[in-house]
Protein backbone atom coordinates (compact mmCIF):
# COMPACT_ATOMS: atom_id res chain seq x y z
CA UNK A 1 0.00 0.00 0.00
CA UNK A 2 1.14 3.26 -1.03
CA UNK A 3 0.54 6.06 1.00
CA UNK A 4 -0.25 9.63 -0.39
CA UNK A 5 -1.26 12.96 1.52
CA UNK A 6 -2.88 16.19 -1.25
CA UNK A 7 -1.73 19.35 -0.60
CA UNK A 8 -4.02 21.96 -2.59
CA UNK A 9 -5.48 25.20 -1.44
CA UNK A 10 -8.35 24.31 -3.81
CA UNK A 11 -11.12 21.89 -1.96
CA UNK A 12 -12.72 21.28 -5.99
CA UNK A 13 -8.81 20.00 -6.74
CA UNK A 14 -8.70 18.32 -3.68
CA UNK A 15 -11.71 15.87 -4.62
CA UNK A 16 -10.96 15.11 -8.31
CA UNK A 17 -7.45 14.04 -7.38
CA UNK A 18 -9.33 11.81 -4.75
CA UNK A 19 -11.81 10.68 -7.42
CA UNK A 20 -9.43 9.62 -9.76
CA UNK A 21 -7.52 7.85 -7.18
CA UNK A 22 -10.81 4.94 -6.27
CA UNK A 23 -9.16 3.76 -9.44
CA UNK A 24 -5.75 2.78 -7.86
CA UNK A 25 -7.02 0.95 -4.45
CA UNK A 26 -3.22 0.46 -4.27
CA UNK A 27 -2.68 3.87 -3.00
CA UNK A 28 -4.72 5.44 0.33
CA UNK A 29 -4.72 8.77 1.08
CA UNK A 30 -3.62 10.02 4.58
CA UNK A 31 -4.56 13.26 4.81
CA UNK A 32 -5.74 16.56 3.03
CA UNK A 33 -4.04 19.86 3.73
CA UNK A 34 -5.50 23.20 2.18
CA UNK A 35 -1.77 25.14 2.41
CA UNK A 36 2.08 24.56 2.74
CA UNK A 37 2.03 24.92 6.25
CA UNK A 38 -0.20 22.15 6.77
CA UNK A 39 1.32 20.01 4.15
CA UNK A 40 5.06 20.47 6.11
CA UNK A 41 3.13 19.75 9.48
CA UNK A 42 1.79 16.24 7.49
CA UNK A 43 4.66 15.19 5.55
CA UNK A 44 6.77 15.35 8.77
CA UNK A 45 3.94 13.64 10.42
CA UNK A 46 2.85 11.07 8.14
CA UNK A 47 6.54 10.33 6.00
CA UNK A 48 3.94 9.52 2.98
CA UNK A 49 5.39 7.78 0.00
CA UNK A 50 3.88 9.84 -2.82
CA UNK A 51 2.39 14.03 -2.30
CA UNK A 52 0.40 15.81 -4.54
CA UNK A 53 1.47 19.09 -4.54
CA UNK A 54 -0.18 22.24 -6.08
CA UNK A 55 2.33 25.22 -6.96
CA UNK A 56 0.28 27.67 -6.58
CA UNK A 57 -0.80 28.17 -2.70
CA UNK A 58 -1.23 31.11 -0.32
CA UNK A 59 1.31 32.04 2.09
CA UNK A 60 4.27 29.50 0.59
CA UNK A 61 3.82 28.02 -2.52
CA UNK A 62 4.53 24.45 -3.11
CA UNK A 63 8.21 25.02 -4.03
CA UNK A 64 9.07 27.10 -1.02
CA UNK A 65 7.12 24.14 1.12
CA UNK A 66 9.17 21.32 -0.31
CA UNK A 67 12.20 23.64 0.58
CA UNK A 68 11.99 22.98 4.10
CA UNK A 69 11.17 19.03 3.60
CA UNK A 70 14.14 17.65 4.68
CA UNK A 71 13.39 13.45 3.32
CA UNK A 72 11.09 14.17 0.72
CA UNK A 73 8.84 11.79 -0.56
CA UNK A 74 7.64 11.29 -4.43
CA UNK A 75 5.99 14.32 -5.17
CA UNK A 76 3.23 14.48 -8.50
CA UNK A 77 3.15 18.36 -9.46
CA UNK A 78 -0.41 19.83 -9.88
CA UNK A 79 -0.78 23.40 -11.30
CA UNK A 80 -2.76 25.86 -13.44
CA UNK A 81 0.07 27.19 -16.13
CA UNK A 82 2.52 28.99 -14.79
CA UNK A 83 5.87 29.45 -16.94
CA UNK A 84 8.62 29.11 -14.37
CA UNK A 85 6.92 25.74 -12.64
CA UNK A 86 6.31 24.02 -16.52
CA UNK A 87 10.17 25.36 -17.23
CA UNK A 88 11.28 23.50 -14.19
CA UNK A 89 9.40 20.45 -14.83
CA UNK A 90 10.01 19.90 -18.69
CA UNK A 91 13.70 20.66 -18.21
CA UNK A 92 14.12 17.56 -15.37
CA UNK A 93 11.91 14.69 -16.67
CA UNK A 94 9.62 15.12 -13.14
CA UNK A 95 5.87 14.46 -13.98
CA UNK A 96 3.33 16.97 -13.34
CA UNK A 97 -0.75 17.45 -13.93
CA UNK A 98 -1.03 21.16 -15.55
CA UNK A 99 -5.14 21.89 -14.06
CA UNK A 100 -7.42 21.04 -15.80
CA UNK A 101 -6.13 17.55 -16.24
CA UNK A 102 -8.53 14.52 -16.99
CA UNK A 103 -8.71 11.33 -15.51
CA UNK A 104 -6.25 9.47 -18.71
CA UNK A 105 -3.53 12.00 -18.04
CA UNK A 106 -3.79 11.61 -14.18
CA UNK A 107 -3.81 7.49 -15.02
CA UNK A 108 -0.54 8.03 -16.77
CA UNK A 109 1.34 10.39 -14.21
CA UNK A 110 -0.07 7.53 -11.47
CA UNK A 111 1.08 4.01 -13.83
CA UNK A 112 4.47 6.22 -13.75
CA UNK A 113 4.89 6.64 -10.27
CA UNK A 114 3.93 2.90 -9.54
CA UNK A 115 6.18 1.36 -12.43
CA UNK A 116 9.10 2.90 -10.77
CA UNK A 117 11.27 0.60 -8.76
CA UNK A 118 10.93 1.27 -4.91
CA UNK A 119 12.83 3.82 -3.90
CA UNK A 120 13.60 5.03 -7.03
CA UNK A 121 11.25 8.33 -6.66
CA UNK A 122 14.53 10.11 -7.34
CA UNK A 123 14.99 13.24 -4.40
CA UNK A 124 17.67 14.89 -6.48
CA UNK A 125 15.17 15.13 -9.60
CA UNK A 126 12.98 16.94 -6.87
CA UNK A 127 15.81 19.05 -5.97
CA UNK A 128 16.71 19.79 -9.68
CA UNK A 129 12.65 20.91 -9.86
CA UNK A 130 13.49 22.97 -6.70
CA UNK A 131 16.68 24.74 -7.96
CA UNK A 132 15.41 25.48 -11.55
CA UNK A 133 11.91 26.85 -10.15
CA UNK A 134 13.81 28.55 -7.98
CA UNK A 135 16.34 30.34 -10.21
CA UNK A 136 13.27 31.43 -12.30
CA UNK A 137 10.59 32.43 -10.00
CA UNK A 138 10.19 36.52 -9.27
CA UNK A 139 8.28 35.37 -5.75
CA UNK A 140 11.24 33.49 -4.98
CA UNK A 141 13.68 36.27 -5.57
CA UNK A 142 11.96 38.38 -3.35
CA UNK A 143 12.29 36.15 0.14
CA UNK A 144 13.48 33.33 1.92
CA UNK A 145 11.39 30.83 3.64
CA UNK A 146 12.98 28.98 6.89
CA UNK A 147 12.05 26.47 9.89
CA UNK A 148 13.09 27.57 13.25
CA UNK A 149 11.63 24.71 14.94
CA UNK A 150 8.29 23.51 13.91
CA UNK A 151 7.73 27.26 12.74
CA UNK A 152 8.14 28.38 9.24
CA UNK A 153 9.79 31.99 9.19
CA UNK A 154 9.48 34.23 5.91
CA UNK A 155 12.35 36.38 5.30
CA UNK A 156 11.57 39.39 2.79
CA UNK A 157 15.62 39.65 0.91
CA UNK A 158 15.52 43.65 2.09
CA UNK A 159 15.70 42.37 5.56
CA UNK A 160 18.13 40.16 4.96
CA UNK A 161 21.88 41.42 6.25
CA UNK A 162 24.46 39.20 5.13
CA UNK A 163 24.51 35.44 4.36
CA UNK A 164 27.64 32.97 5.49
CA UNK A 165 28.17 29.38 4.74
CA UNK A 166 27.93 27.01 7.73
CA UNK A 167 28.98 23.31 6.63
CA UNK A 168 26.22 22.16 4.59
CA UNK A 169 23.89 25.01 5.34
CA UNK A 170 23.74 28.73 4.35
CA UNK A 171 23.24 31.03 7.97
CA UNK A 172 21.14 33.58 6.90
CA UNK A 173 21.69 36.67 8.90
CA UNK A 174 18.45 39.65 9.67
CA UNK A 175 18.32 41.92 12.49
CA UNK A 176 15.96 40.00 14.54
CA UNK A 177 19.00 36.71 14.72
CA UNK A 178 20.35 34.09 11.98
CA UNK A 179 18.51 30.73 10.35
CA UNK A 180 19.36 28.08 8.51
CA UNK A 181 18.64 27.28 4.91
CA UNK A 182 19.21 23.89 3.03
CA UNK A 183 21.12 25.46 0.00
CA UNK A 184 24.09 26.54 -0.86
CA UNK A 185 25.99 29.36 -1.67
CA UNK A 186 26.43 29.44 -5.64
CA UNK A 187 22.11 29.29 -5.27
CA UNK A 188 21.99 32.55 -3.30
CA UNK A 189 24.78 33.89 -5.78
CA UNK A 190 22.57 33.11 -8.52
CA UNK A 191 19.20 34.33 -7.35
CA UNK A 192 19.76 37.22 -5.25
CA UNK A 193 19.68 40.62 -7.06
CA UNK A 194 23.15 41.09 -8.33
CA UNK A 195 22.34 44.91 -7.85
CA UNK A 196 21.25 44.65 -3.62
CA UNK A 197 23.82 41.53 -3.04
CA UNK A 198 27.17 40.57 -3.93
CA UNK A 199 29.27 37.58 -2.84
CA UNK A 200 32.73 38.97 -1.04
CA UNK A 201 34.21 35.85 -0.45
CA UNK A 202 33.76 32.05 -0.98
CA UNK A 203 31.68 32.01 2.56
CA UNK A 204 29.91 35.19 2.20
CA UNK A 205 27.23 37.42 0.40
CA UNK A 206 26.43 40.83 1.86
CA UNK A 207 23.38 43.22 1.30
CA UNK A 208 25.23 46.63 -0.45
CA UNK A 209 22.89 48.38 1.69
CA UNK A 210 24.42 47.15 4.69
CA UNK A 211 27.79 48.46 4.41
CA UNK A 212 29.05 51.21 6.59
CA UNK A 213 32.74 51.20 5.51
CA UNK A 214 35.20 48.66 3.83
CA UNK A 215 38.76 48.67 5.59
CA UNK A 216 42.04 47.37 4.79
CA UNK A 217 42.94 43.64 6.16
CA UNK A 218 46.14 42.13 5.85
CA UNK A 219 47.45 41.36 2.47
CA UNK A 220 45.51 42.13 -0.69
CA UNK A 221 41.93 41.64 1.71
CA UNK A 222 39.99 43.78 3.15
CA UNK A 223 37.16 43.93 5.83
CA UNK A 224 33.53 45.19 5.37
CA UNK A 225 32.03 46.73 8.34
CA UNK A 226 28.10 46.02 8.60
CA UNK A 227 25.67 48.58 10.41
CA UNK A 228 25.40 45.65 12.46
CA UNK A 229 28.82 45.90 13.56
CA UNK A 230 29.64 42.70 11.52
CA UNK A 231 32.87 42.55 10.15
CA UNK A 232 32.82 40.12 7.19
CA UNK A 233 35.54 39.62 5.53
CA UNK A 234 36.91 40.59 1.68
CA UNK A 235 38.36 38.35 -0.69
CA UNK A 236 40.65 39.95 -3.21
CA UNK A 237 38.58 39.11 -5.93
CA UNK A 238 35.25 39.86 -3.74
CA UNK A 239 36.72 43.42 -3.53
CA UNK A 240 36.84 43.84 -7.28
CA UNK A 241 33.26 42.86 -7.77
CA UNK A 242 32.05 45.07 -4.35
CA UNK A 243 34.33 48.15 -6.63
CA UNK A 244 32.35 47.83 -9.49
CA UNK A 245 29.18 47.17 -7.90
CA UNK A 246 29.45 50.35 -5.69
CA UNK A 247 31.20 52.17 -9.13
CA UNK A 248 34.11 53.04 -7.30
Amino acid sequence: MKRALIIDDEPLARMVVKEYLLGFPEIEVLQECNDGFEGLKAIQQHQPDLVFLDVQMPKINGFEMLELVEQQPAVIFTTAFDEYAIKAFEAHAVDYLLKPFNKDRFNKAIEKYLSQAPGAASPKKTEDVLEAAASNSPAQHERIVVKTGTKVKIIPVQDVEYLAADDDYVSVYTAEGSYLKNKTMNFFEQTLDSRYFVRVHRSYIIAIQQITRIDPYEKDAHLAILKSGAKIPVSKTGYVKLKQVLGI
